[in-house]
């Protein structure tokens, strides 16, 4: 176990989790539902919904299997966890952790109830189609952090395997 690795991952939850539940409590106790603030006029503003479903409000639904499955995800990378001796997977196993608790707590604990709660998301930037929330973006950052260290073939224990011949 190295007691550094866990510790950043755990940092990198909490921290994902904090401002991910800070800023929709920010969010529900300011703005009416469906209310939009500009931020930086139409290129980033506010836009409070509540989705049902998965991103793009996709599985609309199937909420409970959602719940499940983030449920299982933090489950495993709490198991998981002490494997882990990179700090850059372990950024990234804590970024998912902390985006996944982030939204788990909306299923859970939001209206209409225990298991099908509506996730608040309130970013919306220009051009893209969908509206999101700080554990999207945590999940999403979680994702390019895990392309960018398999391809530089950086391995749990941090070390960055050299690619090997192939034998015949």
């Amino acid at each position: 176990m190295s007691p550094r690795a866990l510790g950043l991952l755990a940092a990198v939850a909490l921290v994902a989790y904090g401002l991910d539940q800070g800023s929709k409590f920010l969010v529900t106790t300011n703005l009416e539902l469906n209310e939009t603030v500009p931020v930086l006029g139409e290129i980033l503003q506010w836009h409070y919904v509540k989705n049902p479903g998965a991103a793009f409000s996709l599985a609309t639904g199937f909420t409970w299997i959602l719940s499940i499955v983030a449920i299982g995800a933090i489950v495993f990378i709490i198991w998981f966890a002490p494997r882990i001796r990179s700090l850059g997977w372990a950024t990234m196993f804590g970024l998912v952790l902390g985006g996944a608790f982030g939204n788990v707590t909306d299923r859970l604990t939001r209206p209409p109830g225990f298991g099908v709660g509506h996730v608040i998301d309130f970013i919306q930037v220009w051009g893209f189609p969908a509206i999101f929330n700080v554990a999207d973006i945590a999940v999403v950052s979680a994702m390019g952090l895990f392309l960018l260290l398999s391809l530089r073939n950086v391995g749990l224990d941090g070390v960055r395997r050299k690619d090997e011949p192939e034998s015949l």
